[in-house]
């Protein structure tokens, strides 16, 4: 072999050589990066919509620590909303419809993306714990109306009345005028929605409400829709709606929100741009004077946010760090 082709064999054997321990290098600093970003990851985390999310979250927090899974946990710390005759969205003491019933919605996701949903259940204290059977026990994603109580009831719940007194005397003197009128949700309530990114980094999700108040009897707002008022995906992350169902539904709000963090935008991106879209659909819509949409996100970071149309929303968060707090949402329209 002539001189000069050992020297340029060497040459590209030292060049391997060289490119070797470089791809070994970065792979190794590729770990370390991933090892480091592994220990960024906040978990357990909480979040859930609205100042009721506080007494939700505390229930689900105590039942996560005592070994509860992310849906049981769900199950229970909506359920002290769902149960407190105070919080009129949501559950027993519910606002009724126009015809002074108290119809029910309500959906739950797991990791695997199973899902599970209750829509115009009427007399059921607890329709997240129905939705929840729904997913477990059914091979439907759904179940609705008179199908919904029956099948509630086979599963042992008992049917009750959710009209309380004083729910009951301000739907009588909402009938005085009988002008509907959806409210601006700007003073903690509506829809309780519940994210949760538990000890084994996995997501979860639930929503439950009682609709808007005086809404014609058999309306669905976007509670009980996966992909409107609930949406994960265990890769990427979770986000929720609370607010006018109606905007959410036209827009598949929750699933956009994720869509956006799969794409690489952070949780505030992502619901900022959604609110954003939501807004510009509707700034001429015969809707938009009542448009108030807000959503809530976590990602598998346990990083999380909070973003609505109109100022007034907040979000109760809770971790390991900071505990259990109430934290502002910023909003697209300034305060007047």
């Amino acid at each position: 072999m002539s001189g000069r082709r050992k020297f340029i064999k060497k040459a590209a054997l030292g060049t391997v050589g060289i490119s070797t321990a470089f791809n070994t290098i970065t792979a190794t600093e590729n770990q370390k990066a991933l090892i480091t970003d592994a220990k960024k990851v906040k978990k357990p985390v909480i979040i859930s919509t609205w100042r009721h999310g506080l007494a939700a979250n505390e229930e689900a927090w105590k039942q996560l620590k005592n070994g509860a899974t992310a849906l049981d946990a769900i199950v229970a710390g909506v359920g002290v909303s769902e149960g407190d005759p105070e919080v009129r969205s949501v559950g027993y003491g519910g606002l009724p419809d126009r015809e002074g019933k108290v119809t029910l919605d309500a959906c739950i996701m797991d990791k695997n993306s199973n899902c599970g949903a209750v829509s115009f259940v009427q007399g059921i204290k607890h329709p997240i714990a129905v939705a929840q059977k729904v997913l477990e026990n059914t091979p439907h994603v759904m179940l609705s109306g008179e199908g919904a109580l029956q099948f509630a009831l086979s599963e042992g719940f008992k049917k009750e009345n959710l009209l309380t007194d004083k729910s009951k005397l301000a739907w009588e003197k909402w009938l005085e005028s009988s002008k509907y009128k959806p409210v601006i949700n700007i003073e903690n309530h509506d829809t309780i929605s519940m994210l949760v990114l538990d000890e084994d980094g996995n997501l979860a999700g639930g929503c439950t409400t009682s609709g808007a108040a005086w809404k014609m009897h058999g309306r669905v707002g976007d509670s009980p829709i996966i992909g409107a008022g609930l949406f994960l995906d265990n890769e990427v992350g979770a986000a929720a709606a609370t607010g006018l169902g109606e905007a959410v539904v036209r827009t598949a709000g929750s699933a956009m929100v994720v869509e956006l963090m799969r794409q690489g935008k952070s949780p505030y991106q992502a619901c900022k741009e959604i609110v954003e879209r939501i807004y510009n659909k509707h700034k001429n819509h015969k809707d938009m004077e009542y448009l108030q949409v807000g959503f809530i996100a976590i990602n598998k970071k346990g990083e999380h946010a909070g973003y609505s149309v109109r100022p007034g929303f907040n979000y109760a968060i809770h971790d390991e760090e900071k505990g259990n707090r109430m934290e502002p949402a910023d909003a697209k329209m300034a305060k007047n």
